[in-house]
């Protein structure tokens, strides 16, 4: 996969909500009620992360999950980040709050 050009990581990056450019990746942080449903926001990003065979890198921090993403392969951005990181944003957007383990 084609590495991107600056001006397309700018155009690709102002159509994701919170994600930043850091060297050459793409990184956000997104923030949950409580360290299980952080723990089921990655466990969601499985399927699409093994069917694109495109994985980001996770921190886990109690109930912020930080994803980045970039093409190691390619030595910086492609399409693949940017599909990657639009699909993390609608798997946060679908995840069913985990009631069960609220605290309140």
């Amino acid at each position: 996969m084609a590495l991107l050009s600056a001006d397309d990581v700018t155009d690709r990056l102002q159509a994701l909500d919170g994600w930043t450019l850091t060297d050459a990746s793409i990184h956000k942080e997104f923030t949950f009620h409580d360290f299980p449903e952080a723990v089921l926001f990655v466990s969601a990003l499985v399927p699409g992360a093994e069917e694109a065979d495109h994985h980001p890198d996770i921190a886990i921090h109690y109930r912020r999950v930080s994803v980045t993403y970039t093409t190691h392969s390619a030595g910086g951005l492609t399409q693949k980040d940017f599909d990657g990181a639009a699909a993390a944003d609608r798997v946060a957007r679908e995840l069913p709050h985990l009631t069960d383990f609220a605290e309140g």
